[in-house]
């Protein structure tokens, strides 16, 4: 079993990345990559929990992308924990600053709107720096509120709800660059979020290996099966690298969706590893 997509407590899972990583060796994952969004920081202490268990670890992270519609993730697989690019670091700095502005955003409404809130209070549900809409939605069950979080963000912070706030994003073409000096594979994650019709997809996914993404996300469990199908016989003909991920959050988060399976609860092959995902991380570092 392989998963090339995860998240820790350095974003927004639940398993520390120590955690993450003795969760997958239970499981008997053999390759696994941490994909915390916008930071780097669980990239060590991951890797060293991964030599420990014999777990094949491939360093990532995935960057928010400001994208005109729709919600663009770029994965970089492969990065180079020891030489992780100045790029890169201003890169996920800045993103966690605009971060923090938008919860500044998303605690003002709530308090506007007579909620006895405060951002110090929802940090404390997270348990990491890294404070998103998941630990807002915690608050919501926390109070009562809300049952659950899904509850939480179709009520109040889901786009076009109450709360929300549109998320800032770095520059594609700069965020490409990024990855590539930290010695990582640009992936397009789950394109279909991307809510480009089929009509116009291979056009955009043209454009987008022009500018230098190297591999697309394939499967993930936010797709249909067929809908997977069709992306990785795309992907293939088009010479993408394709990969396939869990997109874990852990065990109490996002509860459809599990280590080491994709869509469809299909088991991820170790062919997106081993035949697609190596090989290219290899050549990039000739």
């Amino acid at each position: 079993m392989i998963d090339l997509h995860t998240h820790s407590t350095m974003s927004d899972g639940s398993l520390t990345p120590q955690e993450l990583i003795a969760y997958g060796s239970e499981l008997g994952i053999k390759v696994m990559a941490l994909t915390d969004h916008d930071t780097t920081d669980g990239l060590v202490a991951a890797s060293d929990a991964a030599k420990n268990a014999g777990i094949i670890f491939i360093p990532g992270t995935e960057l928010t992308i400001s994208w005109p519609c729709g919600e663009f993730h770029l994965l970089g697989l492969g990065l180079n924990i020891g030489n992780i690019s100045n790029r890169l670091n201003d890169l996920t700095a800045a993103l966690k600053k605009d971060r923090l502005q938008r919860n500044l955003q998303i605690i003002e409404k709530m308090q506007k709107d007579g909620f006895d809130v405060n951002y110090e209070e929802v940090a404390s549900l997270a348990g990491t720096e890294c404070v998103g809409r998941p630990h807002f939605a915690q608050y919501f069950v926390s109070k009562g509120i809300v049952k659950n979080r899904q509850q939480a963000f179709d009520r109040y912070i889901a786009r076009g709800r109450p709360y929300y706030v549109e998320k800032s994003g770095c520059s594609l073409d700069e965020a490409i660059v990024a990855i590539k000096e930290s010695g990582g594979l640009p992936v397009l994650a789950h394109p279909l979020s991307l809510y480009v019709a089929w009509g116009k997809m291979q056009g955009t996914l043209a454009e987008l290996k022009e500018r230098g993404i190297a591999g697309i996300e394939a499967w993930h469990p936010g797709a249909r099966e067929a809908d997977c199908r069709r992306l990785e016989a795309l992907g293939k003909e088009m010479g993408f690298v394709v990969t396939a991920g869990s997109d874990f959050h852990g065990k109490a988060v996002r509860k459809d969706r599990f280590m080491g399976y994709t869509a469809g609860r299909i088991e991820i092959a170790d062919r997106f590893y081993f035949e697609n995902l190596a090989p290219a991380l290899a050549k990039a570092d000739l």
